[in-house]
């Protein structure tokens, strides 16, 4: 198998099969026996199309003529991927068309062949940019024009543009849809207590487990660590250590992860809790996913039961001294890593979701003992994700819950230098920004009961 029909075996399952490109991609790559470089390629001919498939679609129709509704998916896909390579990549153009045609005669049949080779030679006369002003001065709106610029639907740019609005940030709206469709770069943790950061790697800026490598293959040192160090997201780092350092730590507390896939967040509490001297339990509804969270602490020297209900009828009443919901959400904040997710999420599943995440964080707050912390988390910014769960269930349990400060937490785990603007709401929430700290836009909440 080549890079290209790697990135088309991924981008033809995410759109029939609803797979994940995240888990699907490494799959791929680890069958094929791709070289180092040709595997770099496979990943970026996948994300890149994936991130774009908006934008390049309106590109399609115009030069296929028709809509792409009426294009049969094998070879939509294959376009897709061959309008990346011309307009995206370094591929020359006459590769980019022979290639791809050559993978629609294999997918879709040899009559499909002469329809891909007009399509493809009729992208490749215009320039990215001139293609961009074309279907720019086909919208109807401005939202619309930014969203075939920059590949977020419409909904999602205007659900960024309030959540940016209630910090006073609203013109950092372009930064932000930019760095969603720029690859992040790889951030490791190293479990506290656990694992060891390389004496020669790049610490990140803000969480002090985290660290970057200059060069070297990420999956050998995880391999090497037996789980100790971990491939995670800065921002899920600061997510678990904004719980787990709030508040000065009692020895013999019990804390509980509600929602712990894919277990992360989990082994971060692990450890911390290690040092000092809790009980940590965990909790995900899906077996399967229960599995991974058991993988991911067996690093660390602590036992952790994982349990597998509703995680609105798990936790019990007055029990826990600390307890992470991190609600399973839109996921809107992931969009950099999880490209495929923008054209997948609608505004009628954040109704659903907001409901899920109102009931979880009620039985979180249920659960806490006198004086205990929930960490209410989300990988979205969306205001009704966010600050209208809280503010629910603030309305129905009044003066028992208060805010902490978690900006206030943030810098002090990041020793004061990060940028967190104060939402105009006047709440205690810690908003992060794939623009403002290359992290995933996770939004956290701390809550403590009176």
């Amino acid at each position: 198998m080549t890079a290209r029909d790697v990135a088309y075996t991924v981008i033809h399952a995410v759109g029939a099969e609803d797979a994940y490109a995240n888990l699907l991609l490494p799959r791929e790559l680890e069958r094929a026996r791709l070289s180092t470089a040709d595997a770099a390629l496979a990943t970026e001919l996948t994300y890149g199309t994936l991130r774009r498939v908006g934008t390049y679609d309106a590109i399609i129709e115009i030069a296929a003529a028709r809509p792409v509704s009426g294009i049969d998916p094998a070879v939509l896909d294959a376009l897709r991927l061959g309008a990346h390579q011309l307009l995206a990549t370094r591929v020359p153009a006459h590769a980019a068309v022979h290639e791809t045609v050559d993978l629609v005669g294999r997918v879709a049949g040899r009559r499909a062949t002469g329809f891909a080779n007009a399509v493809l030679r009729r992208v490749s006369e215009r320039d990215e940019e001139e293609w961009l002003s074309r279907i720019e001065d086909a919208a109807r709106s401005d939202d619309e024009r930014l969203s075939v610029r920059y590949a977020h639907p419409v909904w999602i740019i205007r659900a960024f543009r309030r959540a940016l609005a209630a910090e006073g940030r609203e013109a950092e709206l372009l930064d932000l849809l930019a760095a969603d469709n720029a690859a992040p770069t790889v951030t490791l943790s190293a479990l506290p207590g656990v694992g060891e950061i390389p004496a020669d790697a790049d610490r990140t800026p803000f969480s002090p487990l985290g660290f970057r490598l200059a060069g070297g293959d990420p999956d050998r040192i995880v391999r090497a660590s037996g789980g100790a160090v971990r491939v995670q997201d800065e921002g899920s780092q600061l997510a678990a250590l904004a719980l787990s350092r709030a508040l000065p730590v009692r020895k013999g507390e019990r804390w509980l992860d509600l929602c712990a896939a894919p277990g992360g967040k989990t082994a971060v509490l692990a450890a911390e809790a290690v040092t000092h001297d809790a009980r940590l339990e965990a909790n995900e509804l899906s077996p399967a996913r229960a599995r991974l969270v058991r993988q991911s602490v067996a690093a660390v020297p602590l036992e952790v039961p994982v349990s597998e209900e509703d995680g609105r009828s798990r936790a019990g009443r007055g029990v826990y001294d600390r307890i992470l919901v991190d609600a399973p959400c839109t996921g809107l904040g992931a969009l950099r890593r999880r490209p495929e997710a923008r054209w997948r999420k609608a505004p009628a599943d954040v109704p659903e979701l907001t409901q899920l995440q109102t009931e979880l964080l009620t039985a979180a707050v249920d659960a806490l003992a006198p004086g205990g912390v929930v960490a209410y988390v989300t990988c979205s910014p969306h205001l009704a994700e966010t600050a209208g769960v809280v503010a629910e269930v603030e309305r129905r349990f009044g003066a028992e819950i208060t805010q902490l400060d978690a900006r206030a937490v943030l810098r002090e785990i990041s020793g004061g230098d990060i940028d967190l603007a104060a939402p105009a709401d006047g709440s205690g929430r810690a908003q992060l920004w794939p623009h403002r700290h290359a992290t995933d836009a996770m939004s956290i909440w701390l809550l403590r009961r009176s």
